[in-house]
């Protein structure tokens, strides 16, 4: 469906049409869902954020500008709560640290859990991908799995173009080195063998 294919839905949806929401929420769920699952890494708090989302979109709808793409605004919302939820985990994740005294996690439990995502890929890039931080690993996947401009990801994500150009930036440099390194260590495993 195309972007202005949804704006009877929309229409109909500001004036309280529960059926152009479920309309809505059908033809994008799948999108959203793909997009949640790319930027948090786990499909369980995927699912979650899901309903973040919509609620979201439903407040926000009245301020939608119906010449901007629907659904570049509505991966922008995504793309937001996606940030917002790893913001409240890492909180909570920190509070409990203080107040247990002791860490939740121990970075052998996080690399084990970053190995499981990875081969849970089919693509060694999108594992490569998945090992950026946060900030910049949504650049990135709006950039080049959703194709959006730079101009476009900053007003996804209500930051300056040039703040998407310089994680843009240093995302890829470390996706080229560790690239690199990946080559190296395949390298160096065949020459010992």
């Amino acid at each position: 469906m195309q972007d202005h294919e949804f704006q009877p839905w929309l229409e109909r949806m500001i004036q309280g049409d529960a059926d152009a929401f479920r309309r809505i929420y059908e033809l994008t769920k799948d999108d959203v869902y793909r997009l949640l699952v790319f930027l948090l890494n786990n499909r369980e708090d995927a699912g979650d954020v899901m309903s973040e989302v919509y609620l979201n979109l439903h407040r926000s709808l009245p301020g939608y500008r119906p010449e901007q793409p629907f659904r570049k605004w509505l991966n922008g919302i995504a793309a937001r709560q996606a940030s917002s939820w790893k913001r409240k985990l890492w909180r909570g994740t920190r509070l409990f640290e203080r107040v247990s005294a002791a860490a939740v996690s121990s970075p052998a439990g996080r690399l084990a859990e970053e190995q499981a995502i990875a081969n849970e890929s089919s693509s060694e890039l999108l594992a490569l991908v998945n090992r950026l931080p946060y900030k910049l690993r949504e650049v990135v996947v709006l950039r080049h799995y959703r194709e959006y401009s730079l101009e476009e990801i900053a007003a996804a994500l209500d930051i300056p173009v040039g703040t998407v150009k310089s994680r843009h930036h240093s995302a890829i440099g470390k996706l080229r080195r560790w690239i690199g390194q990946d080559t190296f260590l395949e390298e160096a495993a065949y020459h010992a063998d």
